[in-house]
């Protein structure tokens, strides 16, 4: 007993390839008959190998679907393209109904071939899902941006005015009590239509030179006698307007708890912290010489509240690990050089 010839020997070969697969592959004939399926094929029909063979493709879906299939075979051929992609909703033998995502090849050889087509067939179903659930997480997240900027804005504009109007007439303190809390309101307005937006993906990116938005970001924070140095001409491809809400979160943090030096014994007397931009491989880093960050609480620094800073929102290192997130990058705190906090962000399109 022999293995056969070494054709039939490849055959098997490549056959046992295609069965380990978890997507569905077929081919058909140029009368449009079914001349192979693997065994994922049969599994999502849910019907045997041989019961497909040799049946006309068309035979096992719906109308719709058939339509659909010969539209973008005729565009495909229309293109002079050999490869096409259709979404649309597999039938099985017992009536049930699922997305799938259809690539399929047209096989350009000689008149007489033995196959016209190729294809591999997709369960998509938990794409869909995700998909569902982020388009309902966005309608979520609009909802509430629109209720926070509306609902919320409008009364305490209003109460600034009347506020305006009142301290005209009386000099007080507690006067000034209400107009601090007001500030507060309002920057917690701000940071939250923030953290609300820069939770979507990002879309839209360019080549970033990071000196530029480090640069930029320093001179619109409040940062007294500390010092920035920037330690890289390295350009990353981000959305600029997003990553300037990494590097003034960040920079307003360090200034602050600098200042305040309220994360333990190596707070600096004059608070002049010096803040460091940055390379590391495959991203970048913003680091100070402060008081740093406990390693307990490393973990916890971007939990929605979590803050240090008497005037703290809550939300900066959180809005600062929705933005990373938004580009797919990976954030993590750790010890700076100089004993401070340092901020690594990696999985960066970096360009030196």
């Amino acid at each position: 007993m022999t293995d056969g010839s070494p054709r039939d020997r490849e055959v098997r070969r490549y056959e046992t390839v295609l069965d380990s697969l978890d997507d569905a592959v077929y081919a058909v004939r140029p009368d449009g008959t079914i001349a192979y399926v693997n065994g994922r094929y049969a599994e999502m029909k849910g019907v045997s190998r041989e019961e497909l063979l040799g049946t006309d493709i068309y035979d096992w879906v719906t109308e719709e679907t058939a339509a659909e299939a010969k539209r973008a075979r005729r565009e495909l051929a229309s293109d002079d393209r050999e490869a096409g992609t259709v979404e649309y909703e597999f039938l099985t033998a017992d009536g049930e109904r699922f997305p799938v995502e259809m690539r399929f090849t047209r096989l350009t050889g000689e008149k007489g071939d033995e196959l016209d087509r190729v294809g591999v067939i997709r369960d998509v179903r938990e794409r869909k899902r995700r998909e569902e659930a982020l388009r309902r997480k966005n309608e979520r997240l609009e909802e509430f941006a629109s209720i926070v900027s509306h609902d919320l804005r409008n009364p305490l504009n209003v109460a600034q005015g009347r506020l305006g109007l009142a301290r005209e007439e009386h000099d007080s303190e507690h006067l000034e009590a209400v107009a601090r809390s007001h500030e507060r309101m309002e920057t917690l307005i701000d940071d939250l239509l923030t953290l609300a937006r820069d939770g979507e993906a990002v879309e839209e990116t360019e080549w970033v030179p990071l000196h530029e938005v480090a640069e930029a970001c320093w001179e619109g924070v409040e940062t007294a006698s500390c010092s920035l140095r920037i330690e890289t001409d390295r350009a990353i491809r981000a959305d600029r307007s997003r990553l300037k809400q990494i590097f003034e979160n960040l920079m307003r943090n360090s200034v602050e708890h600098g200042r305040s030096g309220d994360n333990g014994p190596t707070e600096r007397a004059d608070g002049a912290v010096t803040v460091t931009v940055g390379a590391v491989d495959g991203g970048f880093y913003l680091a100070d010489d402060g008081p740093g960050i406990p390693e307990s609480d490393r973990e916890a620094v971007f939990e929605t509240g979590y803050s240090t800073s008497e005037g703290g929102t809550g939300f900066g290192l959180e809005i600062v690990q929705a933005v990373a997130a938004a580009h797919d990058w990976t954030v993590r705190v750790t010890d700076a050089a100089d004993g401070g906090a340092r901020f690594e962000f990696t999985g960066v399109d970096v360009r030196d």
